[in-house]
């Protein structure tokens, strides 16, 4: 017998995402799909669970629906709220072909309050009523709030006896645990069927749980306006109970709804690659492609305006069907010079058009603008790299939801005659502490025995120091005897700027690489990213200074260079012509799951790099594993911090190697 097919909420957002993705979405027999279907790495990433099980403890007595069955869950539902007063988990209602599963329902004779949990943080004096400065919803709250819509929608018209109103509950930015040890009384556990759950670890009345730390805000103003259309400043095509018939029509129909490509077609899911299509999968990127432009399989083979770094316009190139990188002209690109040293934006993004067009795979270095830079360096350089986390149930009493916790560091050091060492790390493998400022004292002791430059990778480690010093200010010295002196370290070697003005800037302040790779250095070869994990394969690939040394066991050799974690590692290994990307030559931080897969589930792309790492922490911070497991991720965590600094090092050495002509 075929399960009904109900347009669930999560298809909803799905559909919202991309109408064309409810026809290809649970067909992963036919159609690659590159989503990992996995609720307990989803947890880990986003914390989701814990969350949801510390807001059923703010609601006590409930009865939890966890059938999985439409039908039966419906019949449970109904039976429940036959009550005058009744709190339901995973509450089901269905409205013709809608179906969704409330995750909170308070009900109180005829009137219901429908809450739905997300483990997300709210600031009270940011977010407020969820609209932006121009009165509309601000899209970074747009998908959660049209989910809510969605449910309460089903529900008045499931039951229209009742008066329904909606909330969101939310981690609350602006309040503080009151009790330690919080987070570790939400363990992530899967039971015999396989199915991710919560297992409650400890006392979790609500004298245990302390202060709320979770916040419930109204989303019916909201939800009026999605209902009118007047939730952003364009005009809907079609009106929100319109899509919602018409997501539902052609979902039960297994219709594909014909949706205009766009450049939100560059993260598609249902995009399979020639190996997954020898494979024997569809395409659905393909399809939706062919079918609006008449294109053949030859035509994705070629380079795709979808590849251009950091261009915005590529929407309006699609309205005048120009699809290829082939078809774009300076006159698209809207080209101007840097007002400071090297490409400007719209100069780099025409340099990878250019290259492309004229078939020039040689890389692009700026030879004097990286002389010029690298003269007002001090040697010994140091080059660093953080591993974070942001948990939304803090572990510690005095702590926020989301507030950052910086539990690793790897440190290089390079000396003026060259010398390459690493130098120091540290790891955070205890569980429940909050690391940050053992994390920087550690730092400190690493930095501040010479004037050397520090070389971070992006504005992460800038971030992160500037908010562990935000933590120290909200201290006394009581609490933390060396907080001045910590606070003084983090501003001898970073910037902060409140809006436009800044509050400090250091001499000493890390130099970004990745804003010299912007600046003075291109590869064909790291299409359109930036990443120091796409630069790395580049510049090994380019070099032949650097072939030559790492293709022998140099790296943690007694008489090469020192190394806190690998023992005469040759990191230079060949597929063909090509240098193999080092990084994926170490084990995966997970068994059997690819790192890059992870990072998918991280929805903050600053961090994205680091998703594994984070996750992996998370792990090891809230979900049950053996000792032996434990060491594995340490060591797997060592390991990939490590490569992170020394694929700085690496880079650094190409191009001195460039410019002194070698």
């Amino acid at each position: 017998m075929s399960l009904p097919r109900y347009l669930t909420k999560s298809r909803f957002k799905l559909a919202c995402e991309c109408p064309a993705k409810l026809y290809y979405t649970g067909k992963k027999k036919e159609y690659k799909d590159n989503k990992i279907d996995d609720p307990f790495l989803e947890a880990l990433a986003e914390g989701g669970f814990q969350v949801g099980e510390l807001a059923k403890l703010y609601h006590p007595g409930g009865v939890n629906i966890d059938e999985l069955d439409f039908e039966k869950s419906l019949e449970q539902t109904n039976k429940l709220l036959e009550r005058d007063k009744v709190i339901i988990y995973e509450a089901a209602f269905r409205f013709e072909n809608l179906f969704v599963r409330a995750d909170v329902i308070v009900k109180d004779g005829n009137s219901v309050d429908l809450i739905e949990v997300k483990a997300k943080s709210y600031d009270a004096e940011k977010d407020a009523d969820f609209l932006g400065s121009k009165g509309y919803i601000a899209s970074a709250w747009s998908p959660y709030l049209y989910d809510v819509a969605f449910q309460k929608y089903v529900l008045t018209h499931a039951r229209p006896d009742f008066h329904v109103r909606s909330f969101l509950m939310l981690a609350s930015k602006n309040s503080c645990a009151s009790v330690d040890g919080l987070n570790q009384r939400f363990m992530l556990v899967k039971d015999k069927r396989g199915r991710t759950g919560v297992k409650l670890n400890g006392p979790c009345d609500p004298d245990s749980l302390g202060d709320t730390i979770l916040v419930k805000v109204s989303a019916d103003h909201a939800a009026e306006m999605i209902y009118e259309g007047s939730d952003t400043n364009k005009p809907p095509d079609m009106s929100f109970i319109e899509r919602v018939r018409l997501f539902s029509d052609m979902y039960a129909r297994d219709e594909k709804i014909v949706t205009k490509p766009g450049a939100f077609c560059k993260d598609c899911e249902f995009n399979a690659t020639s190996d997954d299509e020898a494979k024997g999968f569809l395409s659905g990127f393909k399809e939706c492609w062919k079918e609006a432009f008449g294109l053949d399989d030859a035509d994705f083979n070629k380079p795709m305006i979808l590849d251009i770094w950091n261009f915005r316009r590529k929407d309006d190139l699609l309205e005048n069907e120009k699809l290829f990188i082939s078809d774009v002209t300076e006159n698209d690109m809207n080209i101007t010079s840097s007002d400071g040293p090297g490409l400007s934006s719209s100069e780099r993004q025409w340099l990878q058009v250019e290259k492309i067009q004229k078939k020039d795979p040689s890389p692009y270095l700026d030879r004097g603008g990286l002389e010029r830079a690298m003269k007002s360096w001090k040697y010994p350089l140091h080059f660093i790299d953080f591993e974070t986390s942001m948990v939304a149930i803090p572990f510690n009493s005095g702590r926020r939801p989301y507030e950052v916790i910086a539990f690793q560091f790897s440190h290089h050091t390079v000396q003026e005659d060259g010398t390459i060492a690493h130098a120091g790390e540290y790891i955070n493998r205890s569980q429940g502490m909050f690391p940050n400022y053992d994390f920087l004292r550690h730092l400190k002791k690493e930095l501040e025995n010479d004037n050397g430059t520090i070389f971070r990778y992006a504005a992460h480690e800038n971030t992160v120091l500037n908010q562990i010093h935000d933590q120290l200010e909200a201290e006394t010295a009581d609490q933390v005897p060396d907080r001045d002196e910590l606070m003084a370290f983090i501003e001898s070697i970073t910037t902060k700027k409140n809006a436009s003005k800044i509050v400090w800037d250091s001499p000493r302040t890390m130099i970004d690489m990745r804003q010299l790779v912007l600046d003075f250095y291109y590869s064909p070869n790291m299409g359109g990213s930036n990443s120091i994990k796409k630069v790395l394969p580049a510049v090994l690939n380019e070099s032949d200074y650097l072939k030559q040394k790492y293709s022998c066991p140099i790296y943690g050799s007694a008489d090469g260079i020192p190394s806190l974690n690998y023992r005469d590692k040759v990191w230079i290994e060949f597929n063909g012509s090509q240098v193999k990307d080092p990084y994926k030559t170490l084990p995966p931080v997970f068994d059997g799951i690819d790192d890059e897969l992870l990072e998918r589930f991280v929805t903050d792309k600053n961090i994205a790099d680091g998703g594994a790492a984070m996750m992996a922490y998370a792990r090891m911070q809230f979900s049950e594993m053996s000792e032996v497991e434990r060491k594995q991720i340490v060591a797997a965590l060592l390991r990939y911090c490590e490569l992170d600094t020394f694929a700085m090092v690496m880079i650094y050495e190409h191009w001195v190697n460039e410019c002194n002509g070698k």
